[in-house]
């Protein structure tokens, strides 16, 4: 295992990271995952020992069970508070109340204590906001993340699911007035999606922010189970919850790319899926779920895995983004002017 410095910042985090979606099962999160606690301790049993040291959860996952079940294992495992990461997330809908959701002074104050009191832990070593909220000015959510950060409850924060702008507009701020800015962004990156490479990831390198991947299998249709053609009889988590939406023409192109290559390294199309992210430089880290300990198994199998400049070309081919303005016209005017 690896372990890379998460964006401008002198904290290692292992390139994998354990996400904890498939934990608890409760109200929407049935169609994620609904392990119990024997199985969560299990999981982060074999991920720390893999060499895992960071575990990403937020305070919507099974409303709130995850955090409960992740602290839960950690204490159950004898694991030392300050060997391991963890990381949460605020902004999704609470309870009914007016102010029950957002990134609002008032709804951050109150979910940091409420996502304390779950992990059961004096610190939050990334707390990131889970999205934007229209309503709530960008100030006033950094400025709130400062005071929490200054106060010792939370050690960094981050940010997800935002909008090149919205990402600058907050970093701005911070830079402006000395504030705690936005180490890292956890956004949605893999073969079959390669959208963030348009302006997010420039963003990120030229800000030195790091990156957190969400979903890096798209949402299971990179797992190996889905086959173009095949008429019933399919499995996993997109039969019941068919998400993130991609070009599943282009997937089912890739999939055929990926097959002899896995075949070839005696590996899985979701470990050859998994080490592409890992070879792209941006990539902080990859967040991998499981249901099962086989899925793990095979995730942590990613870390071994290695291309040859030609297969990595042809992967790269088979999933490229179609051309779009203005990447096309500044690769054209740019063209003479390139960092060796």
């Amino acid at each position: 295992m690896k372990y890379n410095l998460l964006g401008n910042t002198g904290l290692k985090v292992s390139q994998l990271c354990l996400g904890t979606m498939t934990f608890g099962g409760k109200g929407f999160w049935t169609a994620i995952g609904t392990l119990d606690q024997k199985s969560v301790d299990d999981l982060v049993k074999k991920s720390i020992e893999s060499g895992i040291n960071f575990i990403d959860t937020a305070n919507v996952y099974s409303e709130g069970l995850s955090e409960e079940m992740t602290g839960k294992a950690i204490r159950n495992l004898g694991i030392n508070r300050d060997s391991v990461v963890i990381a949460t997330k605020a902004r999704g809908k609470m309870n009914d109340l007016p102010n029950g959701s957002g990134l609002s002074r008032k709804h951050i104050l109150h979910e940091v204590e409420e996502s304390l009191r779950r992990l059961n832990v004096d610190y939050i070593d990334l707390y990131q906001i889970h999205g934007y909220d229209e309503l709530t000015p960008i100030e006033e959510t950094i400025d709130t993340l400062d005071t929490l950060v200054k106060s010792g409850k939370v050690r960094y924060t981050g940010c997800s699911n935002l909008a090149s702008w919205q990402i600058m507009k907050a970093l701005d701020y911070s830079n402006f007035h000395r504030l705690a800015k936005f180490v890292s962004l956890q956004a949605y990156y893999t073969l079959a999606g390669r959208d963030l490479e348009r302006e997010i990831i420039p963003l990120l390198k030229d800000q030195n922010v790091g990156l957190m991947v969400w979903s890096p299998l798209a949402g299971g249709f990179l797992s190996g189970k889905y086959k173009r053609n095949t008429s019933g009889g399919q499995e996993g988590r997109r039969v019941n919850f068919d998400f993130p939406p991609i070009d599943k023409e282009r997937a089912y192109d890739i999939i055929e790319a990926l097959e002899p290559i896995a075949k070839q390294k005696n590996t899985s199309i979701a470990g050859l899926a998994l080490a592409w992210l890992l070879h792209q430089k941006v990539v902080s880290t990859v967040i991998i779920g499981a249901n099962k300990m086989e899925q793990l198994d095979d995730n942590l199998k990613a870390v071994d895995i290695t291309f040859t400049p030609d297969e990595l070309k042809k992967l790269d081919a088979v999933s490229k983004l179609p051309s779009e303005y203005p990447g096309w016209m500044l690769e054209r005017q740019g063209a003479d002017r390139k960092r060796s």
